[in-house]
């Protein structure tokens, strides 16, 4: 059994794949997303991540940005932060969100199931619709500090 001590640290992003209701994979954020998740002994936590291969704003100013180019920027990055409880012997971790980037999430509660590997933390997300399609996401990090 994992205790909650056990996910306090800073974790950087391994992989995030969709899975389909066919089977079917997603690499969800690009081939090699990066992102950090930060879990803090007291409660705290914020996650960050992103397809490194986003297209660049053709001007430079984020404030000009085209329809298309924020859509990209929007659809390859998810951040949030909260709080987390973890409930251990049942296998999962609830994120309770202050804040994310995608506004409709802000005072959700996200259940992620876990399992905690060395310093291999892997999450599930419990069946979702993105884009009219059913899908499970996993997501694996590995500890950088405790």
């Amino acid at each position: 059994m994992t205790e909650a001590s056990n996910l306090v640290g800073t974790w950087r992003l391994v992989s995030f794949v969709y899975e389909l209701a066919n089977g079917a994979t997603i690499a969800a954020y690009g081939e090699r997303p990066k992102g950090l998740l930060v879990y803090d002994a007291s409660g705290m936590m914020a996650a960050q991540i992103m397809n490194p291969e986003r297209p660049k704003f053709a001007t430079g100013d984020r404030r000009t940005g085209t329809h298309s180019e924020l859509h990209a920027a929007m659809e390859g990055y998810i951040a949030y932060f909260g709080t987390y409880e973890v409930f251990a012997a049942e296998g999962y971790v609830i994120h309770v969100e202050d804040g994310d980037v995608f506004p409709n999430a802000v005072g959700t509660r996200q259940k992620r199931l876990f399992s905690l590997e060395g310093d291999l933390l892997k999450l599930c997300v419990p069946p979702v619709v993105l884009g009219g399609e059913r899908m499970t996401a996993s997501i694996v990090w590995e500890r950088v500090r405790p």
